[in-house]
């Protein structure tokens, strides 16, 4: 649906008034013709779901009204434009008369998650794909696009062979899964032998581990891939490089290796380890200490980190950060939230799953519910403790998730 006039004139009010583009707003004057390079604002107005607005007839140099060389035949350029695009943009695109001088808006939408990334076909998608970085068109990284494609073809990478074989296997936990997997369905897998179930199941293929397999069932994962752990860090002061009298840059220090269901229960030591505490008398009288972070939140935190992480070849050297800071507590891990997931409806609505087989495993084996409700938690524990709810923000320069804890009853979490 084209801008109104009025609507439009508005928006160019606002620009004027704060002197400045956005990300969802980019001003090209257009006085003396089309604008030459158009495909870049094109591909990152639409590669993200807000969409964005173009603004013809506005000076980026000083926000003043310059107005078109001419409206109709400008539409028709910029129009033409939007079909060299990769799926073709269909803007939507509004005139209006301001200090008589005629003003052309373009309306981009953002297109589906499954559709991206939009790009410009002169270019092709890994050169000519963009996303939009504060006021400005940022070329989109390789792995960028690479999650878009992965998402779009189906394509999960935990789900990889690992030639380099199992090294070795914990054969009592394998043991437990393949029972719980034979008690899910007795009329299917009690028929079949064990390696023909973790074939079915994604856990091996052709007697080599995938990665999830790996992860869970290896000892020491980390032989294949050695950043596919967690490095946990304590730290005396609130930023990071602050020390102790100029020498001590850690209070602890440690590279967390092992299989998953490993992993979570040193990572969640260290954190409690390394937590303040506090002292509470329940209603008969009694003191007990508790740490200030509530350990069940935590599990849930490390425990999203490592199912949820990226396992592709672009992360391969992307351990999982735990970072005490004296007042707060952040969990870094890679790959950004998976699919069309807002950030805003995280722990609300059920979400893709970029790791389905990894999920399953640790379901079966019981270190998982894989019923969304991870979030939920992690929310109800910090209203028990009078704390304020999560917040989750997604960073893109990092491609990964951040939860950060303030301490002091001040507590948030940051998911990026």
């Amino acid at each position: 649906m084209n801008m109104l006039n009025e609507e439009l004139r508005q928006l160019v009010k606002q620009v004027q008034k704060d002197q400045c583009e956005t990300n969802v707003f980019e001003l090209k004057s257009a006085a003396q013709g089309c604008p030459k390079k158009l495909y870049d604002t094109l591909s990152s107005f639409s590669n993200q779901d807000e969409g964005g607005t173009i603004l013809f007839g506005i000076d980026e140099s000083n926000f003043e009204v310059c107005g078109v060389y001419d409206a109709n035949d400008l539409q028709k350029k910029v129009n033409a434009k939007c079909k060299e695009m990769v799926p073709n943009v269909r803007a939507h695109m509004s005139v209006c008369t301001i200090e008589d001088r005629q003003v052309v808006s373009a309306e981009i939408p953002g297109v589906d998650y499954s559709q991206r990334p939009v790009y410009y076909s002169g270019k092709g998608i890994s050169k000519g794909s963009y996303i939009r970085s504060g006021d400005s068109d940022a070329p989109m990284s390789e792995y960028e696009v690479y999650k878009y494609q992965a998402y779009k073809k189906g394509i999960h990478d935990e789900q990889r062979i690992v030639e380099d074989g199992w090294i070795i296997k914990n054969e009592d936990r394998l043991e437990r899964y393949l029972n719980a997997v034979k008690k899910d369905r007795p009329n299917l897998f009690s028929t079949l032998q064990n390696h023909e179930i973790l074939k079915m199941m994604k856990v091996e293929k052709n007697a080599y581990p995938t990665i999830a397999g790996l992860m869970v069932f290896s000892e020491y994962p980390q032989g294949a891939f050695p950043n596919f752990c967690v490095t946990a860090v304590a730290i005396p002061g609130p930023n990071r490089g602050d020390e102790i009298n100029e020498m001590i840059r850690f209070t602890d220090n440690r590279r967390i290796t092992g299989s998953i269901p490993e992993m979570l229960e040193e990572t969640i030591d260290f954190i409690e380890k390394n937590s303040r505490r506090r002292t509470i008398i329940d209603q008969n009288g009694r003191r007990a200490d508790e740490p200030e972070y509530p350990l069940r939140a935590v599990r849930e935190l490390v425990l999203n980190a490592l199912i949820h992480r990226d396992y592709s070849m672009y992360t391969e050297n992307a351990p999982i950060r735990v970072e005490m800071f004296s007042d707060r507590l952040e969990i870094t891990n890679s790959g950004g939230i998976y699919g069309r997931m807002p950030v805003e409806k995280l722990g609300y609505d059920s979400p893709e799953t970029r790791n389905s087989v990894l999920t399953n495993i640790l379901e079966k084996l019981g270190y998982s519910e894989n019923r969304y409700s991870g979030i939920p938690v992690i929310r109800n524990e910090m209203r028990k403790r009078g704390l304020p709810a999560p917040e989750f923000i997604n960073y893109r320069q990092e491609d990964s998730h951040l939860y950060r804890w303030e301490m002091n009853c001040e507590a948030q979490f940051f998911c990026g």
